[in-house]
């Protein structure tokens, strides 16, 4: 789940000429599993948002933070699914994330520090329920960041690498793999312990993984010794991949929720004539 404030994927936003955030708000909900795979992502404008220091509303979907645990109520609709659903169907849930602490560092992604990263609660019990889903939910762990900049991606970025997963004692594990526009490439990663020390490491070298239907490829760090497999592919697009990997590093093997991001093509006027299909707008 994604909430957005001044989209960074939206044509609207893009096209508007970026002048006003509020105007261009998004929750984006994506559902996997055994059931079929669910997306929604309609954008909204200015009047479908409300925020304070604790909340935040976009349409009839909110996220909360009482202190203790980030609660996500949801209420979206979901876009037609090649092979699982013809139509567009309406579908509630509710997301809940406990986290085992919360993290205070944000990391600039660029040295003008026009972007930033910061993973507010790198672990925590997660549990997720919805209407749809034939089992009721699921429960497991789970993980929250946050993004924010003052500049479009594609503008200072030719695309990047990112992925979350945890070791076999309890560690928490982050990556994160940028490529500017110049060619100069960022790495770096971290370790959080269960009780929230925070060590920076650099990764192994970076290994190619194998190329989605629309040629996004990426990589992520793995041992010399060793090769990433993908595992399952959750999202494939013609300027994002989204993919559960197991890769290897110093040793342990650690299975990851993966992205890559490709800023070239997101750019492509092409792509962004694409985007309303999967990314309409209810103003």
């Amino acid at each position: 789940m994604i909430a957005f404030i001044g989209s960074v994927f939206s044509p609207y936003y893009h096209w508007s000429g970026r002048r006003d955030p509020e105007n261009h708000v998004t929750f984006n909900v994506a559902l996997y599993g055994p059931d079929g795979h669910a997306w929604a992502m309609t954008e909204r404008g200015r009047a479908a948002l409300s925020r304070d220091r604790s909340c935040l509303h976009i349409g009839k979907s909110s996220i909360r933070f009482d202190g203790r645990l980030i609660a996500i109520a949801f209420d979206e609709t979901f876009l037609p699914w090649p092979g699982q659903r013809l139509l567009p169907r309406r579908m509630r849930g509710r997301i809940e994330l406990e986290p085992a602490f919360l993290a205070d560092i944000a990391y600039a992604l660029d040295p003008e520090g026009r972007h930033s990263w910061q993973p507010v609660a790198p672990t925590g019990l997660v549990s997720v329920s919805c209407d749809a889903m034939s089992n009721g939910g699921w429960v497991g762990q789970g993980y929250h960041d946050m993004n924010f900049g003052s500049r479009p991606l594609e503008a200072d970025f030719a695309g990047w690498d990112w992925a979350r997963g945890k070791t076999a004692d309890g560690r928490a594990i982050l990556l994160y793999d940028s490529i500017r526009g110049n060619g100069e490439n960022n790495r770096f990663g971290l370790t959080y312990s269960e009780s929230g020390v925070v060590v920076q490491f650099k990764p192994p070298n970076r290994q190619r993984l194998k190329r989605g239907f629309w040629g996004v490829g990426g990589g992520i760090a793995c041992d010399e010794t060793e090769r990433p497999t993908l595992a399952a592919a959750c999202e494939d697009t013609p300027f994002y991949r989204r993919s559960l990997v197991e890769t290897v590093l110093f040793g342990d093997r650690v299975r990851m929720m993966h992205e890559t991001l490709d800023c070239r093509r997101l750019a492509m006027p092409i792509v962004r004539l694409m985007l309303p299909f999967r990314m309409p707008r209810r103003a």
